[in-house]
């Protein structure tokens, strides 16, 4: 198992020194939330909470992903950048696939896409994006994207994309490409791709999804090896509670550690204890050594 934090409603000046020190204590990776606006009201209910609000208050830092993972990259080594997860359907492909190629070739490699079609109607609305179809607009700007990131002249074909001979510069590195969702259909999307991204959840309800994205990975027949489960477990603490979600195919859990120990409210200098704390406290193997 690989441990990420979540930088989901962390101040920006914070995060350059979460991630250094994140780095620095060999956790795999960083997960990065996306909004472009919050709304003063919504007829949207939120779809994560069970009364429908947002878990975030006004005037909270919803940093430009690519642009953060940019700045990210130049302070980290070993660390991995994942969206969790970026709605591409608001925007076009093209601006989407050179804002990601140009990210994954400043980190080296180290960018992983996680998406989501997107929850909020008002959102779309404001960015003249269309709400309905998203999903399978979003798998076709995939399509279009990793034609895109190949070297060489492209040309595509789709149902909402047509694209005419042209090539775009720079080429990244391999760029794996998961999905969010709970619905059963956002379940069966991500299991053709290389991994899923959940929200908080128990380990048992871990696993139930697990056994159902490994059971659409073999309607496809695709490797298990190869698929990443990223997940947020709220009650998962101690060695022998993460092995058990590991025996069950769960590849990554996702924290804050500082929510642990201090609370969600941690000053800084808190957060940085609670890095180590945690690496200390939590199947320590699972780190990789610092240098």
């Amino acid at each position: 198992m690989k441990f990420y934090i979540s930088l989901a409603l962390v101040e920006i000046p914070e995060i350059v020194e979460i991630a250094r020190a994140a780095d620095e204590l060999g956790y795999a990776g960083l997960g990065i939330p996306d909004h472009v606006v919050n709304f003063e009201t919504l007829a949207t209910p939120y779809p994560y909470s069970e009364d429908g609000r947002r878990r975030w208050t006004p005037f909270t830092d919803w940093p430009d992903p690519w642009v953060l993972i940019g700045a990210l990259a130049a302070c980290t080594r070993r660390l991995r950048f994942v969206t969790t997860v970026y709605v591409a359907a608001l925007r076009d492909p093209y601006t989407v696939a050179k804002a990601v190629a140009t990210a994954a070739v400043l980190a080296g490699g180290r960018v992983e896409l996680g998406l989501g079609a997107g929850w909020c109607a008002e959102e779309f609305e404001l960015l003249n994006a269309e709400f309905d179809g998203r999903g399978k607009r979003t798998e076709e700007m995939v399509d279009l994207m990793r034609e895109l990131w190949s070297p060489g002249w492209t040309e595509f074909t789709g149902r909402y994309y047509k694209t005419p001979r042209l090539e775009m510069t720079p080429t990244p590195p391999p760029i794996p490409v998961m999905f969010g969702g709970l619905t059963d259909l956002a379940l069966r999307r991500a299991a053709r791709y290389d991994g899923w991204i959940g929200d908080r959840m128990t380990i048992r309800e871990a696993i139930q999804v697990a056994t159902t994205l490994r059971r659409h990975r073999a309607d496809h027949g695709l490797p298990l090896d190869t698929f990443s489960i990223l997940a947020p477990l709220t009650d998962a603490w101690g060695t022998d509670r993460y092995l058990e979600a590991e025996a069950a195919g769960i590849t990554h859990m996702v924290t804050k550690p500082w929510v642990h120990y201090y609370g969600p409210d941690a000053t800084l200098d808190q957060k940085l204890d609670a890095l180590h704390r945690f690496r200390r406290d939590n199947y320590p193997a699972a780190f990789d050594p610092a240098e």
